[in-house]
């Protein structure tokens, strides 16, 4: 079984808490300058802020879970804890952009004017540097430790540096024409649009995990390849793989010559097994059954070999 060091669960708790200080500051700043500026999408990008706060938590708690060791209760560890974390992070996202889409909508409809000042302008600027800098260094850690529930919350940054931009747009477009005010809600119904389309596409791939879905073609592929490249082993079959947490578990079973020892049967196991160590840097756990060929041929059964890294 591969168990995420602390080492690297420690890298991704610091990076959380970096950009929780982050959303903090921005949170304050743009509703002062929202409120102050006179922007509504400002505001409404605040409150994106604020949830990221939400997920920040959801993150490091998923973070701590996750990493612990298989036990009585959950023979297959914790992985899918930041599967968990990954879903909470997407139901947040969907739930800001209904928030946010429907005020903006509201206020097309009411034709309410909203003329937003210099400031406003100054902090959506702020908030496009400051988030797309921790997107950058979030997803870059979440990739190197494999934690979809950090992928996840460097996309949510992302999401937010990218409302910000609609934000400066609809505020600047304000600036440059005052009778264009109405740009500033149209700006925060983009805002709304861009959450809900990363949000949704989260919940997609929590959803894939959690139904134990495939992974993609060319992963199953590299894996039926690797196994039938090793000495001894005559074919495949029941090749099933699933995700958790971010990582591959495998279970297959392999058919060798009837003649040889179990001895003989397990090395050719290690064999496999090693095969997709060095071919799968994601993998979790490999289980991997050794089938006799005549008993295989006749009536599909074997004889298991099971082996955790």
């Amino acid at each position: 079984m591969l168990i995420r060091s602390s080492n690297k669960t420690d890298d991704g708790r610091k990076v959380t808490w970096i950009g929780a200080l982050v959303n903090l500051f921005l949170i304050v700043f743009k509703l002062f300058a929202g409120y102050f500026g006179h922007s509504q999408a400002l505001i409404a990008d605040a409150v994106h802020s604020a949830s990221d706060l939400f997920t920040d938590a959801v993150v490091l708690v998923g973070l701590r879970v996750s990493g612990k060791a298989p036990d009585e209760n959950h023979h297959f560890g914790h992985g899918r804890f930041e599967t968990l974390s990954s879903a909470i992070i997407g139901l947040g996202l969907v739930g800001v952009a209904v928030y946010v889409g429907t005020k903006a909508a509201l206020g097309i409809y009411g034709h309410i004017e909203h003329h937003p000042t210099w400031l406003a302008l100054v902090a959506a600027a702020l908030s496009i540097a400051f988030k797309e800098a921790v997107y950058r260094y979030t997803i870059q850690v979440g990739r190197r430790i494999k934690s979809v529930a950090l992928v996840a919350n460097a996309w949510h940054h992302r999401s937010d540096a990218l409302s910000s931009v609609a934000v400066l747009l609809g505020v600047a477009g304000a600036q440059i024409r005052p009778g264009w005010h109405i740009l500033d809600a149209y700006a925060a119904l983009v805002v709304s649009l861009l959450i809900l389309e990363v949000g949704l596409e989260i919940l997609w791939k929590s959803t894939r995990e959690f139904t134990d879905a495939a992974p993609k073609a060319s992963v199953v592929d590299k894996i039926r390849h690797c196994a039938m490249g090793v000495d001894g082993v005559i074919e495949i079959h029941d090749l099933k793989v699933r995700t958790s947490g971010g990582f591959y578990q495998i279970g297959i079973h392999v058919v060798v010559d009837d003649n040889l020892t179990v001895g003989e049967g397990h090395q050719i196991a290690r064999e496999v097994e090693r095969c997709f160590i060095e071919e799968l840097e994601d993998l979790s756990e490999a289980i991997v059954h050794v089938d006799p060929h005549s008993k295989f041929r006749s009536q599909g059964e074997g004889q298991p070999q099971r082996s955790r890294h």
